[in-house]
């Protein structure tokens, strides 16, 4: 492999190894009671270097969540179907593997990542940026223009909104397999009202 892939591979894993360390102390502690200079004492970098990496406290967290800004982008970029049905199959396929952005997923850890992210008021504020971008995105895949930003905030909110409910319902206490099919049947509803409302998004 040539020296820039090297680099770049480099890079990612330490990316990845400070969120993580950053991660596990925001859940021990609360996102508030954990300083950025005690990220980077646990991490073993400076907080310079830190910031180079991370330039918010918040993009520790969000890190995680980073490789989905795009995501629904991606998947109408490359489906031979109709936007919207690529999203539906693809959220569907999600659900089915209880893929943790799907909110179906009762992993432990999984569990307070979600609590940490939307019990902290700075992370839930980050996370509109991350949103936002995503939208973006996914109005360019769809040729751009007010039509296309307009349906990509539907679709995004549709999918922010069905995840969420999966999540609220296994954090309080229930589990994947009893709420596996009222996701699968939610999702079903609010695609299929997307396909009547977007009707130009249903079509190959």
């Amino acid at each position: 492999m040539s020296e820039p892939g090297l680099r770049e591979r480099k890079k990612q894993r330490m990316y990845q190894a400070v969120s993580d360390i950053a991660v596990r102390l925001f859940v021990e502690r609360g996102f508030d009671a954990v300083s950025v200079a005690e990220v980077a004492a646990a991490a073993e970098i400076s907080k310079p270097t830190l910031f180079r990496y991370f330039p918010a406290k918040e993009d520790l967290v969000l890190y995680r969540i980073a490789d989905h800004e795009d995501e629904a982008a991606r998947v109408v970029a490359g489906a031979a179907t109709a936007p919207v049905e690529a999203l539906r199959r693809h959220f569907l396929a999600g659900l089915e593997r209880c893929d943790p952005v799907t909110g179906l997923n009762d992993d432990p850890d999984v569990l307070a990542f979600h609590a940490l992210l939307y019990g902290t008021p700075a992370l839930v504020a980050r996370l509109y940026g991350h949103l936002e971008r995503s939208e973006a995105a996914l109005a360019e895949a769809l040729g751009g223009g007010l039509d296309a930003r307009l349906a990509a905030g539907q679709i995004v909110a549709v999918q922010r909104i069905l995840a969420q409910e999966n999540w609220r319902r296994i954090a309080a206490g229930e589990r994947v397999a009893d709420v596996r099919a009222d996701a699968v049947a939610a999702a079903e509803r609010a695609f299929g009202a997307l396909a009547g409302g977007l009707p130009h998004l249903t079509r190959t």
